[in-house]
């Protein structure tokens, strides 16, 4: 079983490649991110800062509490992210309005709460899958990837770690 401190650095590794191949899809693969991937894209990289920040400050008591509240919130606004795109890609073809200007235009419009409510209401273009593996698009696989993160890294950081030095003796 990996230290407490080592998991948190592989949840923060596993977030870089997961953002690594998003990035790699997007300029070498030329598939174009929909607003919602790009809204998967900053709640990884959130999700994978809370990892990194549990994984360079010791934890334990209080602040592993602190750390697995912070990985299960920036996790569940991956799920909900996710959920939502693969929801979009379920409905039937043409069920979905159009997002309509891009997220830059709608940023320089209008404040970031009412672009984000704007973002998860649309979907048009969210709706189209450039990629399956396995069966499952990409935003169905950042959503299992979420979840099975945020449950590792809740898991990780409310374990109890025995003390150094004490051994464990079996019955």
């Amino acid at each position: 079983m990996p230290s407490r401190r080592s998991a948190n650095g592989l949840g923060f590794l596993a977030c870089a490649l997961a953002l690594g191949v998003a990035f790699y899809s997007q300029y070498v693969l030329e598939y174009q991110p929909c607003h919602l991937c790009i809204f998967q894209r900053f709640s990884v990289a959130a999700l994978g800062i809370a990892f990194l920040l549990a994984a360079v400050f010791p934890a334990g008591g209080f602040r592993g509490a602190l750390y697995a509240l912070l990985i299960g919130v920036t996790g569940l606004a991956t799920l909900a992210t996710a959920g939502r795109h693969v929801w979009i890609q379920m409905q039937p073809p043409g069920s979905v309005a159009s997002c309509g200007a891009d997220l830059e235009f709608m940023l320089e419009l209008f404040p970031l709460t009412e672009v984000i409510l704007k973002v998860f209401k649309a979907g048009g273009e969210c709706a189209k899958i450039d990629f399956t593996l396995l069966g499952l698009s990409m935003p169905a696989w950042v959503f299992v990837f979420a979840l099975v993160l945020t449950i590792a890294g809740i898991w990780n950081n409310l374990r109890r770690v025995p003390a150094a030095g004490s051994a464990t003796r079996g019955v």
